[in-house]
């Protein structure tokens, strides 16, 4: 996967300094170009071998999509690296992915295709046996397409 590397990475010392940020853009990541080479091995490890995924050939000539596309849950996996590069936040010993309040993909990622995170704020919450929870609204963006990628509200718990 290449990347571009974000020069806009925000940088926290503490968990109590997230509530700052609440309802504000934390800004977007780094182009992640989506080869192939990751589709088949996304393909391999969830043993999901569409062929519109993994057959570029056939792809080409008979999918709707003009060739081979990302897996939906390979683009919102990518998510995670992609999240790391907008939002670091020193002292956490553990960060989890508690869930997803919605998910859609308006448009694929056609192979070699690049996508980026926009992300905001959109809810801090203190946890009752310490740590916090985050809701945040991400927005995935394909390179040269006006509709996104796939819009997700993935909610993250930390600890210090």
């Amino acid at each position: 996967m290449s990347t571009e590397t974000a020069s806009n990475t925000i940088t926290l010392d503490s968990l109590a300094a997230l509530r700052e940020l609440e309802g504000e853009s934390l800004g977007t990541s780094s182009w992640f170009r989506v080869d192939q080479q990751r589709i088949n091995v996304f393909a391999d490890a969830t043993d999901d071998h569409q062929w519109i995924h993994t057959d570029p050939e056939r792809a080409r000539a008979e999918s709707p999509f003009g060739g081979p596309i990302a897996h939906g849950y390979l683009t919102l996996a990518l998510l995670i690296p992609m999240w790391e590069e907008v939002l670091t936040v020193t002292g956490v010993t553990t960060k989890v992915n508690y869930g997803l309040n919605k998910v859609r993909f308006p448009e694929p990622v056609p192979a070699d295709g690049r996508v980026r995170l926009d992300a905001t704020l959109k809810q801090y919450e203190e946890l009752a046996r310490g740590g916090v929870q985050v809701t945040v609204s991400a927005t995935i963006e394909l390179e040269g397409s006006d509709r996104p990628a796939c819009v997700a509200e993935p909610v993250f718990r930390m600890f210090e």
